[in-house]
């Protein structure tokens, strides 16, 4: 009995994430670079919610133009998130981040010499693409080399590196205000060129994801990648048998390349599987991500984060540096907050942070609500009312960024099986972005009919709608491994089963211990 609680506690050491801090490093390093393209979106929103205050000035063009070249870069995404799926399973994931990269590169040079609003759109539309490759090929490949134990951490920095970009474009706005009104703008957008830059570069230094080699039947490539990206040897050889098992290799095959015969590596017969004949799990999944996806986008986070200058004008802030201003504190916000969850996800567990920050949404959506309808409705200037709407617009951030903005991401691309990762993910992008360009080409236009405070009550109910769905459909994926998550789902409610079982199987494994 001595030595098998010996050999329990050796196995258990064995797996400790700590006796391997380096090959962690390793991982990190290659999520970081991965989620850099993420920082193109962040940048292009940021930017685009002061830039838009000169574009109107200098292009003279009304509020519905206005929505239209701010949100339709949301539907041109799709093209690229449509694309980007196939492409990450013909070319591999690491060369279609240099894609993503490269297209919003010329879209950025485009649209910093655009001479009039046609040209101007058309250099949305390309940047778009290049947003929608980079939506979707960064959680993926982040999940598919982060090891179990800190994937919830490395997962998040997608949403991370969006909300850096978004500071940034916050503070380009301030910085290029000064300048004369016609090159100002231009110089906002075009500096969005630059990280694409770096993002080129530095994906060089990048290895391949180890589940697409395998898909490739590239074994000897994945098992040196999976050595390096594991906590340790043992983990890494349990990664590639549960990827091997997922792709149809047998166990017992080791050669360093393999024919694999069981792959869609193309594509077909996944939409089948995803749409028209899925097993209860896989809809279950399906429903789960694109739910997400949806509830994160209509709770109008993006109209927020679009037209902060807006929202504090009418809030009572008049001049436009104090309105910028104050739109650079909520990017501060955003930022701070996300960072708070990296660390929180693997330690408190996707579910119980994810409700807990859309109750925050609800109670922020709601008192932002009241507080701009009661300036909406006083004919004096009310100071506690301008002070609350603003400490509300930073609260809803903030409860945003530490729960529903990364849980999204991280949770969307940690529960499709392999077969159908980049699909799946690929949709979830179509829904996110299709809500967001809807919040985002409609937002003005909203608040005019009915006050932009009822416009923030309409957001509040829809969290609260959310609130119910991620509490009745999603099940914890807290600490299991990618092959691990689809037996979570098949079940409504199955979150609480799923709890009972694990609770069960750590129990055994006490008494087997002892």
């Amino acid at each position: 009995m001595d030595e098998g609680k010996a050999a329990a506690q050796k196995s258990v050491q064995t797996f400790d994430p700590q006796k391997a801090p380096k090959r962690n490093k390793f991982a990190f390093a290659c999520a970081i670079l991965a989620s850099m393209t993420s920082i193109l979106l962040g940048y292009d929103v940021g930017v685009m919610s002061g830039a838009v205050i000169y574009i109107k000035r200098d292009l003279k063009l009304t509020d519905v133009q206005i929505e239209i070249v701010v949100g339709i870069i949301n539907l041109y995404c799709l093209i690229g998130s449509c694309l980007a799926g196939r492409t990450s399973d013909w070319i591999g994931r690491r060369y279609t981040i240099v894609v993503a990269g490269g297209i919003f590169f010329a879209g950025a040079i485009l649209m910093g010499f655009s001479p009039n609003y046609p040209f101007l759109m058309f250099a949305r539309f390309v940047a778009g693409v290049g947003i929608g490759y980079a939506l979707m090929i960064a959680p993926v490949y982040t999940a598919e080399v982060s090891p179990p134990s800190c994937r919830g951490f490395l997962t998040s920095f997608p949403e991370v590196f969006v909300n850096g970009g978004i500071l940034l474009g916050y503070i380009s706005n301030y910085c290029f205000s000064k300048l004369p009104l016609h090159l100002g703008w231009r110089m906002m957008l075009g500096v969005g060129a630059v990280p694409s830059v770096i993002l080129a570069v530095g994906v060089l230094a990048m290895p391949e994801s180890p589940r697409w080699l395998v898909m490739r039947g590239r074994l000897g490539e994945a098992t040196k990648v999976l050595n390096k990206m594991s906590d340790s040897p043992q983990e890494a050889q349990l990664r590639l048998a549960d990827i091997k098992a997922a792709a149809g290799i047998p166990e017992d095959c080791n050669d360093d390349v393999v024919q694999v015969t069981n792959q869609n590596s193309g594509g077909e017969g996944v939409w089948k599987e995803l749409i028209l004949y899925p097993t209860p799990a896989v809809r279950h999944i399906l429903i789960s991500a694109l739910g997400l996806h949806f509830f994160q986008q209509a709770s109008g986070i993006d109209a927020v984060v679009l037209y902060s200058p807006e929202i504090f004008k009418k809030a009572g802030l008049e001049s436009d540096a104090e309105q910028l201003l104050a739109t650079v504190a909520v990017g501060f916000a955003k930022t701070v907050f996300i960072l708070v969850a990296t660390f929180l996800l693997d330690r408190v567990g996707r579910r119980p942070l994810l409700l807990t920050s859309v109750g925050g949404m609800v109670f922020s959506l709601l008192t932002l609500g009241v507080s701009l309808t009661i300036i909406d409705r006083s004919r004096a200037v009310m100071k506690w009312a301008i002070g609350l709407s603003i400490a509300m617009v930073l609260s809803y951030v903030s409860t945003f960024s530490v729960g529903a903005g990364p849980i999204t991401w991280v949770y969307s691309s940690e529960i499709f099986p392999l077969r159908l990762r980049a699909q799946g993910a690929a949709m979830g992008v179509v829904v996110n972005r299709v809500t967001s360009g809807v919040i985002s080409m409609t937002f003005l236009s909203l608040s005019d009919k009915i006050t932009i405070g009822g416009a923030f009550f309409i957001f509040g109910g829809i969290a609260m709608c959310g609130w119910i769905f991620f509490f009745t459909m999603l099940p914890e994926t807290q600490g299991k491994t990618l092959e691990e998550t689809e037996g979570s789902f098949g079940k409504f409610l199955a979150w609480s089963k799923s709890k009972g079982n694990k609770d069960c199987e750590n129990n055994a494994e006490i008494q087997l211990a002892n």
